[in-house]
Protein backbone atom coordinates (compact mmCIF):
# COMPACT_ATOMS: atom_id res chain seq x y z
CA UNK A 1 0.00 0.00 0.00
CA UNK A 2 0.97 3.47 -0.86
CA UNK A 3 2.53 5.41 2.40
CA UNK A 4 0.10 7.99 2.47
CA UNK A 5 -2.85 5.79 2.36
CA UNK A 6 -1.21 3.73 5.24
CA UNK A 7 -0.74 6.58 7.34
CA UNK A 8 -4.02 7.72 6.47
CA UNK A 9 -5.91 4.53 6.99
CA UNK A 10 -4.53 4.40 10.49
CA UNK A 11 -5.48 8.34 11.36
CA UNK A 12 -7.21 9.92 9.62
CA UNK A 13 -6.52 13.30 10.97
CA UNK A 14 -3.04 13.48 9.93
CA UNK A 15 -2.65 16.27 8.00
CA UNK A 16 -0.74 16.46 4.47
CA UNK A 17 1.82 18.77 6.23
CA UNK A 18 2.80 16.39 9.17
CA UNK A 19 2.62 13.18 5.89
CA UNK A 20 5.09 15.69 3.80
CA UNK A 21 7.35 15.37 7.15
CA UNK A 22 6.76 11.17 7.58
CA UNK A 23 7.76 10.57 4.19
CA UNK A 24 10.34 13.24 3.22
CA UNK A 25 8.24 14.69 0.73
CA UNK A 26 6.71 18.16 0.06
CA UNK A 27 3.31 18.98 1.15
CA UNK A 28 2.13 20.06 -2.19
CA UNK A 29 2.90 16.64 -3.64
CA UNK A 30 1.11 14.74 -1.02
CA UNK A 31 -1.73 17.39 -1.03
CA UNK A 32 -1.80 16.78 -4.98
CA UNK A 33 -1.48 12.91 -4.37
CA UNK A 34 -4.66 13.07 -1.92
CA UNK A 35 -6.71 14.62 -4.03
CA UNK A 36 -6.01 12.07 -7.02
CA UNK A 37 -7.08 9.40 -4.42
CA UNK A 38 -10.56 11.05 -3.38
CA UNK A 39 -10.75 11.62 -7.38
CA UNK A 40 -10.57 8.27 -8.40
CA UNK A 41 -12.76 6.92 -5.14
CA UNK A 42 -9.59 5.24 -3.26
CA UNK A 43 -10.27 7.31 -0.55
CA UNK A 44 -13.71 7.45 -0.40
CA UNK A 45 -14.61 8.49 2.69
CA UNK A 46 -12.96 9.26 6.26
CA UNK A 47 -14.22 8.29 9.50
CA UNK A 48 -13.85 8.07 13.44
CA UNK A 49 -13.32 4.83 14.95
CA UNK A 50 -16.35 5.31 18.13
CA UNK A 51 -16.76 3.28 21.04
CA UNK A 52 -20.35 2.98 20.24
CA UNK A 53 -21.45 1.44 23.97
CA UNK A 54 -20.40 4.58 25.27
CA UNK A 55 -22.29 7.02 23.09
CA UNK A 56 -25.97 4.82 22.85
CA UNK A 57 -25.81 3.29 26.11
CA UNK A 58 -25.58 -0.78 26.12
CA UNK A 59 -29.02 -1.60 26.68
CA UNK A 60 -30.46 0.63 23.66
CA UNK A 61 -28.11 -0.82 20.99
CA UNK A 62 -27.81 -4.26 19.28
CA UNK A 63 -25.52 -5.45 16.43
CA UNK A 64 -26.15 -8.56 14.83
CA UNK A 65 -23.82 -10.32 12.46
CA UNK A 66 -26.11 -12.70 9.84
CA UNK A 67 -24.87 -15.13 7.89
CA UNK A 68 -27.18 -15.37 4.62
CA UNK A 69 -27.83 -18.31 1.81
CA UNK A 70 -28.89 -16.62 -1.47
CA UNK A 71 -29.72 -18.00 -4.64
CA UNK A 72 -27.20 -16.63 -7.42
CA UNK A 73 -29.27 -15.29 -10.21
CA UNK A 74 -28.31 -16.45 -13.72
CA UNK A 75 -26.26 -13.63 -15.43
CA UNK A 76 -25.62 -11.64 -12.41
CA UNK A 77 -24.93 -13.88 -9.42
CA UNK A 78 -24.68 -12.73 -6.08
CA UNK A 79 -24.69 -8.93 -7.09
CA UNK A 80 -28.47 -7.94 -7.21
CA UNK A 81 -29.29 -9.89 -3.95
CA UNK A 82 -26.64 -8.22 -2.29
CA UNK A 83 -27.75 -4.76 -3.24
CA UNK A 84 -31.34 -5.08 -2.13
CA UNK A 85 -30.25 -6.45 1.21
CA UNK A 86 -27.38 -3.55 1.66
CA UNK A 87 -30.04 -1.21 0.34
CA UNK A 88 -31.59 -1.43 4.07
CA UNK A 89 -30.89 1.16 6.22
CA UNK A 90 -30.17 -1.11 8.75
CA UNK A 91 -27.87 -2.42 7.19
CA UNK A 92 -24.46 -1.23 7.85
CA UNK A 93 -22.19 -3.37 6.29
CA UNK A 94 -22.37 -6.40 3.40
CA UNK A 95 -19.85 -8.57 2.50
CA UNK A 96 -19.76 -11.76 -0.24
CA UNK A 97 -17.82 -14.76 1.73
CA UNK A 98 -16.38 -17.88 1.16
CA UNK A 99 -17.53 -21.22 3.12
CA UNK A 100 -21.02 -22.05 4.57
CA UNK A 101 -22.70 -18.88 3.43
CA UNK A 102 -22.71 -16.51 1.06
CA UNK A 103 -23.00 -13.21 2.50
CA UNK A 104 -22.15 -11.48 5.97
CA UNK A 105 -24.47 -8.70 6.60
CA UNK A 106 -23.96 -6.74 9.83
CA UNK A 107 -27.39 -5.23 10.84
CA UNK A 108 -28.02 -2.58 13.69
CA UNK A 109 -30.59 -1.46 15.64
CA UNK A 110 -32.32 0.07 18.69
CA UNK A 111 -32.70 -3.40 20.87
CA UNK A 112 -32.97 -7.11 19.80
CA UNK A 113 -36.74 -6.54 18.42
CA UNK A 114 -35.74 -4.05 15.71
CA UNK A 115 -33.04 -6.61 14.41
CA UNK A 116 -35.65 -9.40 15.27
CA UNK A 117 -37.85 -7.87 13.36
CA UNK A 118 -36.08 -6.71 10.27
CA UNK A 119 -34.80 -10.43 9.78
CA UNK A 120 -38.45 -11.74 9.81
CA UNK A 121 -39.67 -9.22 7.42
CA UNK A 122 -37.88 -7.49 5.57
CA UNK A 123 -34.12 -10.44 5.06
CA UNK A 124 -35.81 -13.48 5.34
CA UNK A 125 -38.91 -13.04 2.91
CA UNK A 126 -36.64 -11.51 0.44
CA UNK A 127 -36.73 -13.65 -3.04
CA UNK A 128 -33.48 -15.40 -3.39
CA UNK A 129 -32.67 -15.34 0.18
CA UNK A 130 -32.77 -19.15 1.29
CA UNK A 131 -31.53 -18.80 5.18
CA UNK A 132 -30.18 -16.97 7.42
CA UNK A 133 -28.68 -17.70 10.44
CA UNK A 134 -28.29 -14.60 13.45
CA UNK A 135 -25.64 -13.93 15.62
CA UNK A 136 -26.27 -10.77 18.47
CA UNK A 137 -22.82 -9.57 19.02
CA UNK A 138 -22.64 -9.38 22.66
CA UNK A 139 -19.39 -7.54 23.22
CA UNK A 140 -16.53 -5.66 20.81
CA UNK A 141 -12.70 -6.08 22.63
CA UNK A 142 -11.46 -4.69 18.78
CA UNK A 143 -12.49 -2.78 15.67
CA UNK A 144 -10.95 -1.49 12.74
CA UNK A 145 -7.52 -2.50 14.02
CA UNK A 146 -8.07 -0.39 17.43
CA UNK A 147 -8.60 -1.71 20.88
CA UNK A 148 -11.60 -0.27 22.25
CA UNK A 149 -11.29 -1.82 25.89
CA UNK A 150 -8.08 -1.98 27.15
CA UNK A 151 -7.73 -4.93 29.51
CA UNK A 152 -6.01 -5.07 32.68
CA UNK A 153 -3.34 -7.62 32.89
CA UNK A 154 -4.31 -10.34 35.50
CA UNK A 155 -1.55 -11.89 37.36
CA UNK A 156 -2.36 -15.46 39.18
CA UNK A 157 -1.56 -15.16 42.68
CA UNK A 158 0.99 -16.84 44.25
CA UNK A 159 -0.38 -20.45 46.30
CA UNK A 160 1.84 -21.08 48.92
CA UNK A 161 1.53 -24.57 51.09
Amino acid sequence: MDDILEILANDARVTPHEIAKMTRRKAADIKKAIKKYEDDGTIIKYKAVLDLDKTRGQSSFVRALIEVNITPQKDVGFDNVAERIYSFTEVTSCYLVSGAYDLLVIVEGANIHTVSNFVASKLSSMEGVQRTSTHFLLKKYKEDGQILKKVNSRKRLAISY
